[in-house]
């Protein structure tokens, strides 16, 4: 598998999502035969967004019952839903199962199944891929793997967006107006503000992480003065306050020159760190999650990367499919 394959493959479409949902509810029913799965199976490893999607709609069928059995009479419910389904022909049970989707992990759907920051966003990026944009008032923006920002111009400030990802922020000189604006960078757990220099701001699922590599930053926070990183620095936002992080284990700007850069980085965050970057599923198993290793990786094809690990550690690699990729420890 190549880079441009990582970088060029399409979000899985709208079509191909539900044909895996199809699956799932085909195979759902206990008497399935075994060339059904064998044909699942097929299906699955056929093309890379066939087991995104796949995989995608596994887990937000696990989502939806980790929240059914949150409520009271869970067992009945979820219960009662299966016999309906199977009760319904494929479609019927296709739209059924649909409709819970939307309703029941509506979170999820938007982060990971429908690209939609993807489509409607001023810049994004797709899977693997990075895009450099130089914006009307002189700052640079770089964002990393699937990424996502919009920007808003006004007569009073420069705001730009982070919907989802990552990106690295080049202070401009506000070369579009002649009363100086503050550059401003939203996000899901609070706003920063670029005064000089280059910094990363990363936005994940429970927190955003800001780390500057020059100049100066302000974080705002609710309820607090504004708040002064340097250089060197990393915060991390939740919403609430901000925190200093100790010194990370990983180059928070590496990956704008294609790399990894690591020290005495654990295996298990190293491999979710790979999996930012590269499609379908890829995890190591428990018992070798504490693993250390240190170095420089390119991300340029994440197939040699891992396969440098099973060089350079007791571990081996394990290929379901080309896109299914489980390490384990070696014999």
């Amino acid at each position: 598998m190549n880079q441009a394959s990582l970088i060029h493959s399409p979000q899985p479409s709208p079509a191909v999502v539900r044909q895996a949902i199809e699956w799932m509810i085909r195979l759902n029913d206990h008497t399935v035969s075994p060339p059904l799965r064998q044909r699942c199976d097929q299906w699955r490893a056929a093309h890379p967004d066939h087991e995104c999607a796949w995989q995608w709609v596994q887990r937000l069928d696990t989502d939806l019952h980790s929240q059914f059995e949150a409520l009271p009479a869970s067992g009945a419910a979820i219960n009662a839903l299966q016999a309906t389904a199977q009760r319904l022909g494929r479609r019927q049970a296709l739209k059924l199962l649909s409709g819970l989707v939307v309703a029941g992990a509506g979170a999820y759907l938007a982060r990971d199944l429908t690209p939609w920051q993807q489509w409607t966003a001023d810049f994004s990026t797709q899977v693997g891929q990075r895009s450099g944009v130089a914006l009307a008032d002189g700052t640079r923006l770089l964002l990393n793997t699937d990424s996502a920002v919009d920007q808003h111009l006004s007569a009073k400030q420069r705001l730009i967006a982070l919907s989802k990802g990552e990106i690295l922020v080049t202070c401009g000189a506000d070369t579009g107006s002649t009363t100086p604006r503050p550059l401003l960078i939203s996000c899901q757990h609070g706003r920063v503000e670029g005064l000089t220099g280059r910094f990363v701001v990363r936005q994940d699922e429970h927190r955003t992480r800001l780390s500057v590599m020059e100049g100066r930053v302000l974080i705002h926070s609710l309820g607090s003065s504004p708040q002064t990183v340097l250089a060197g620095q990393s915060y991390s936002l939740n919403g609430q306050r901000a925190e200093l992080l100790p010194a990370l284990d990983m180059d928070p700007g590496a990956w704008a020159d294609g790399l990894l850069v690591t020290r005495d980085m654990r295996l298990d965050d190293f491999i979710a760190e790979v999996a930012r970057y590269r499609r379908g599923y890829v995890a190591c198993e428990q018992d070798i999650g504490q693993l250390r290793l240190s170095g420089v990786f390119r991300l340029e094809d994440t197939d040699k990367l891992l396969a440098i690990l099973a060089q350079t550690l007791p571990v081996r690699l394990k290929y379901r499919t080309r896109w299914w990729v489980t390490l384990q420890r070696s014999a």
